[in-house]
């Protein structure tokens, strides 16, 4: 009997290696293709857009708030992988009992190390996952090494429209504004706040970016923007690059390098 923890510190136990995997959450199933492990995925969400062939390969189960239960049972999944934040509690409890389900929790760089290092133990595959995060800390001190003396801008990074909604602390998004050499002017503020084009940190960026995701903002976004802030950059940035973690962090700091440039 196998026996391993996931990042709620909850208990999961396996009859044998799991083999039949449903991914809820789109970065953790690029990171399984990225360790080799596609050909044991069954299902995946619509979002799941990395590599592009995998819905047209696997098995569409719904989305990461909404979910086809019976299509995930008819895959007698061995175990079932979700993330605290973009599944829902609701979600976890109608899955219960189908298979063993496994909850990531990252909100930091050593969270994400610590869950591609729980897929190398719960997958067996202890050395790829030693190697990824080894890649990852090497981009990260090259990129540091690169931007070490460079004065750090400010930036408001906007990830909504209709409600204007910016990125603030105790997220993702915020430790790689500040692992890509930036200062977060939202970071005295939680999670992810309202705003309006009056608030008075928004006068203090240097930078605004605009995500690619979850709002898909556009050049329109950036004109309208650029209307009431005249003497700001503007810019339209990768948001997977900035709120994906797994091995998309791989590209994210040789993109950081483009920004600073």
């Amino acid at each position: 009997m196998k026996t391993c923890k996931d990042q709620l510190n909850r208990k999961l136990l396996f009859g044998r290696k799991p083999k039949r995997i449903v991914s809820l959450v789109p970065s953790q199933t690029e990171l399984l293709v990225d360790l080799g492990l596609e050909a044991f995925i069954v299902g995946v969400t619509k979002f799941c857009v990395h590599p592009n062939h995998l819905r047209m390969s696997k098995v569409v189960v719904g989305g990461t708030k909404e979910i086809n239960i019976e299509k995930i049972k008819a895959l007698r999944p061995d175990i079932i992988l979700c993330n605290k934040e973009e599944n829902t509690k609701e979600m976890i409890e109608d899955l219960t009992g189908i298979a063993p389900i496994h909850i990531s929790d990252v909100y930091n760089l050593e969270d994400s190390f610590e869950l591609i290092n729980m897929y190398g133990d719960i997958f067996e595959i202890e050395r790829t996952t030693s190697t990824l995060v080894s890649n990852i800390q090497l981009e990260r001190e090259a990129f540091q090494l690169q931007n070490q003396g460079n004065a750090k801008l400010k930036v408001a990074y906007f990830i909504w429209k209709k409600p204007w909604m910016v990125a603030a602390s105790d997220n993702f998004i915020n430790v790689m504004l500040n692992e890509a050499g930036f200062i977060n002017v939202f970071e005295s503020e939680k999670r992810y706040p309202e705003i309006d084009f009056n608030n008075s940190k928004l006068k203090e960026a240097d930078l605004i970016f605009l995500s690619t995701e979850p709002f898909p903002f556009k050049e329109a976004d950036v004109l309208e923007l650029q209307s009431q802030f005249p003497e700001k950059k503007i810019k339209i940035v990768d948001g997977e690059l900035f709120s994906w973690y797994g091995s998309r962090l791989l590209k994210s700091y040789p993109y950081f390098k483009t920004l600073q440039n």
